[in-house]
């Protein structure tokens, strides 16, 4: 299947898309079967750069409520150098207290003694049902057994590893051709549900065979997660457990400096690979039909945010958005109710590129047309407020039936 499927996210001229299973030089990985599943699907995973000189960066949920591998990786590691990533998925390790971080540090010491690294250089992710102690008798073994399967071709098993309720896996590997050379980037994501823009109930994991800085790899990730998994919605809900993280093992000898050309070609693929895995993890919403794009340009900054979320959150607009059904009066209540003042609202609302709304007013328009736009895969939604300047945009997927189904079965 094509990386760079749909319309929003196009592959720069410089990067192709490569098949298989295969890693940056310098990286193995594997996944395998702990039984913490009942579905005995796979469910742990290791992630080892076997470079001394790794350079990493990493960002984080912005909940209150963070789970015990959160903290443990802003407390106990070396954000800038991390060798290894241990990951279970199926049980959160959220909201479990003290025993819960204690078993965070378990888990990150196991995996460093079996990836023979500094303890510090070993982050540690979890997903899955909240507020679970974790079974560590089936996780240690599950790490041993991951050690014993590490392999430069094992993205496909950590990548399904990593997955709660997902319906596909969410991974890539591409070939950037930089001014200094080639380089690689591969990439592995989870995400169906629980998801909001800042940012959401997933975890990513990129790695590459550049050379780069640790402050390089810092900007470029922050950069890119506001431009990708902070613009993304399917239910509105902030996780407790979200953790991008970013590694570059050098072994292709290609070094990308700050301010050069390099820089921005690499910045260019890592910007297109992540906002790609965040519209997979849209499309993959659950039970998703269909994806949208809202797009608000005008006014002040925070108008257009909070307009752009209002209507990716709205559970009118999505589940019209499922049910193919052209109703843009949802749009504008949402945009209103963002937005409440006592003068009115003089909104432009285009649907696929039918105007359907002028100054806050129905305009005459081709119904037909307009079914059939809101009919397809993708739906884009323009809004124009008031003014000029400001511009946003968020991804959203739409609500239907499976979504309840899937939540409210979830722990039963």
């Amino acid at each position: 299947m094509t990386f760079f499927a749909g319309r929003w996210v196009p592959a720069p001229d410089h990067v192709s898309e490569l098949g298989g299973n295969g890693l940056p030089a310098g990286f193995r990985a594997s996944g395998v079967a702990a039984q913490i599943k009942e579905s005995g699907a796979p469910d742990v995973g290791l992630l080892v750069c076997d470079s001394p000189e790794v350079t990493s960066a990493a960002r984080f949920t912005a909940s209150g409520i963070q789970a015990p591998p959160v903290l443990l990786c802003r407390e106990r590691c070396r954000l800038d150098a991390l060798r290894a990533v241990v990951v279970n998925a199926g049980n959160a390790n959220a909201a479990t207290g003290r025993p819960g971080l204690d078993n965070a540090a378990k888990m990150q010491g196991s995996a460093a003694m079996v990836a023979r690294v500094p303890e510090d250089q070993v982050a540690v992710c979890s997903t899955g049902v909240i507020g679970v102690p974790l079974p560590m008798d089936k996780i240690n073994r599950g790490i041993l057994a991951a050690a014993h399967g590490l392999d430069a071709e094992g993205a496909g098993a950590f990548a399904a590893a990593i997955q709660t309720t997902d319906a596909f896996d969410k991974r890539a590997a591409l070939e950037v051709r930089l001014p200094s050379g080639t380089v690689t980037i591969t990439a592995q994501a989870k995400g169906a549900g629980m998801i909001s823009p800042g940012f959401a109930t997933l975890l990513v994991f990129v790695q590459s065979d550049a050379a780069l800085a640790a402050q390089t790899g810092d900007l470029l990730l922050g950069v890119c997660v506001k431009r990708s998994f902070e613009r993304v919605s399917v239910d509105g809900q902030l996780s407790t457990n979200d953790t991008v993280i970013l590694q570059c093992s050098g072994e292709s000898g290609v070094r990308v400096e700050p301010e050069t050309d390099d820089e921005l070609r690499f910045g260019e693929a890592l910007d297109a690979l992540m906002r790609q895995l965040a519209l997979m993890v849209v499309r993959d919403g659950e039970g998703a039909r269909r994806v949208g794009r809202v797009l608000v340009r005008g006014g002040a900054p925070e108008a257009v945010e909070a307009a752009a979320r209002s209507v990716a959150n709205s559970q009118l607009v999505k589940t019209a958005l499922y049910g193919g059904d052209p109703n843009w009066g949802r749009i504008i209540q949402a945009v209103g109710a963002a937005l409440p003042g006592t003068a009115p609202l003089a909104v432009d609302i285009a649907i696929e590129g039918v105007q359907v709304c002028a100054g806050g007013s129905y305009v005459p328009h081709d119904a037909g047309a307009l079914a059939q736009a809101v009919a397809r895969d993708e739906v884009e939604y323009e809004i124009g407020l008031p003014g000029e300047g400001a511009e946003t945009e968020v991804f959203f997927s739409d609500l239907g039936h499976e979504y309840v189904t899937i939540n409210a079965d979830y722990t039963t």
